[in-house]
């Protein structure tokens, strides 16, 4: 196939469904036509600002990283057993004259068969969360064995939805936390913290082990260190300008900073994996559903509506 429908940016603020030329396949592609994929609330949101993730990329974009699809065509040097099968990628860089940032959005894909990710049964909406769910898991492996210490998750975005769900289910007391209470509904922890009123000291928060910041905030991981144990860790899940954190409270608690970067190899598979025994349940996190023609109100809900955890975009 030699061309398209994708969700372009052509500049910020600007989202719109474009017809557009592939690039020829190489012997190591496979050709995925998409199902599903989902608008991450972090990097789309940057691209949709017009914040570029990389200097040297420039409008137009294609954006996403969530896509689930069906195999239809492989090439002579990828792996055959692919052929029809339901799989999970990270975008793709098959396009002409579009950039790709980082691609997932289109309704046709070609990407190195090394790259796609089997969903091995479960549920192929469900398939979108691996990206992040990996992300997560990345996260919460950094902390080290966690089983029976209290740790705090900052931000009950999917992020921090499936850390909290992931350090659950390795034998960690939960605590939860967010200025969105809608949000708190879906999280599985052994406390919920509706922080837009009321601060994580008012609840008597003290003594974590471990604090995970999946807000995306900087601000959410300076006003938490109080409630962090001596020699305590703190992981930074997010994505930050800059990180500015008020030093004196981390040497009193003697504090170990740990930058989580996306996912380590591995970790998608791990993930599914995950899904697939029922250990991590993301059934309760798609909020929202939305088909291409409504592509405008879909961004426009994922990125700043708070009620709205994972928007789920059928092809």
């Amino acid at each position: 196939m030699t061309h398209a429908r994708a969700v372009v940016m052509s500049a910020a603020q600007t989202v719109a469904v474009r017809d557009i030329e592939l690039t020829p396949t190489l012997a190591t592609d496979v050709t995925i036509q998409t199902m599903y994929t989902s608008i991450s609330a972090g990097t789309e949101r940057m691209l949709y600002a017009g914040h570029m993730p990389h200097p040297m990329l420039q409008f137009p974009v294609i954006p996403g990283y969530e896509t689930v699809g069906r195999v239809i065509a492989v090439g002579a040097e990828a792996p055959a057993t692919l052929l029809n099968t339901i799989v999970y990628v990270g975008g793709a860089r098959c396009y002409v004259d579009v950039n790709p940032a980082w691609g997932g959005q289109s309704s046709i894909l070609h990407a190195d068969g090394q790259r796609v990710v089997t969903l091995d049964g479960i549920d192929p909406t469900h398939g979108v969360f691996l990206a992040l769910a990996a992300t997560a898991l990345h996260g919460v492996d950094m902390a080290g064995d966690i089983s029976g210490k209290r740790v705090l998750v900052l931000g009950q975005g999917p992020v921090g939805q499936l850390a909290a769900r992931i350090a659950t289910a390795r034998g960690a007391h939960v605590i939860v936390s967010d200025i969105h209470p809608e949000r708190l509904t879906h999280a599985r922890a052994a406390q919920a913290c509706d922080v837009s009123t009321q601060s994580l000291s008012t609840y008597g928060i003290a003594d974590c082990d471990v604090i995970i910041e999946a807000s995306g905030k900087m601000e959410a991981a300076a006003s938490a260190i109080g409630s962090l144990a001596l020699n305590g860790t703190i992981v930074l899940l997010g994505y930050y300008d800059t990180i500015q954190l008020p030093y004196m409270p981390l040497f009193l608690k003697q504090a170990r900073l740990l930058i989580s970067k996306e996912w380590a190899p591995g970790d998608l598979q791990r993930s599914r994996d995950l899904m697939q025994s029922g250990i991590l349940d993301v059934s309760t996190l798609i909020t929202h559903q939305a088909t291409l023609d409504q592509i405008s109100t879909a961004y426009t809900t994922a990125l700043f509506d708070p009620h709205c955890l994972k928007l789920l975009l059928t092809w």
